[in-house]
């Protein structure tokens, strides 16, 4: 069985990853769709659809569950959206959402959808991950170590703190 899981994914973090090894426990292969994967370079979409892919694929090699990125752009009509995550996305046979719009998108697709529970939320959510990298906090304990060596990579904290307006360096 094949599982579909959607998130901005802005960055990869451990509540991302606990839960996809709770899903991993349901399905053979999960398809993780990167959503607003047209969207980079600001404040709440920091990440490409490149980058994020790179610090899912990196994140989850060692998992028991066959997984691929796809990115998804964002469209405008929620009537046709999910035939559009269709259309960008290996078949599957269920959706898994917290996303209260993303929930009743697919169930109106005739979905099976499952929710589970949030992964200490208050503090594993994109927003706090990201306002600690622009005010140069520890953000690392909250992402796979993979991500950090992406972030790295990529220069992330000097982009975050670029497009926030916000060069807590000094420079």
């Amino acid at each position: 069985m094949r599982g579909f899981y959607i998130g901005r994914f802005q960055p990869f973090h451990n509540g991302h990853r606990n839960m996809v090894e709770q899903i991993a426990d349901d399905v053979d292969e999960l398809v993780l769709g990167i959503g607003s994967a047209d969207d980079s370079h600001s404040v709440r979409n920091p990440f490409t659809a490149g980058e994020r892919i790179m610090m899912i694929t990196k994140s989850l090699v060692d998992t028991d569950v066959v997984t691929y990125a796809v990115p998804i752009e964002d469209l405008e009509r929620n009537s046709v959206w999910v035939s559009h995550v269709q259309s960008m996305s290996p078949d599957f046979d269920v959706a898994y959402s917290n996303n209260p719009l993303v929930v009743q998108l697919f169930r109106e697709a005739d979905f099976e959808v499952h929710q589970s529970p949030m992964f200490n939320r208050e503090v594993l959510e994109g927003t706090e991950v990201r306002e600690r990298m622009i005010n140069d906090g520890d953000w690392e304990s909250l992402v796979p170590e993979a991500v950090v060596e992406v972030v790295e990579e990529i220069n992330g904290i000097e982009r975050i703190q670029m497009v926030s307006g916000s060069d807590t360096n000094g420079d």
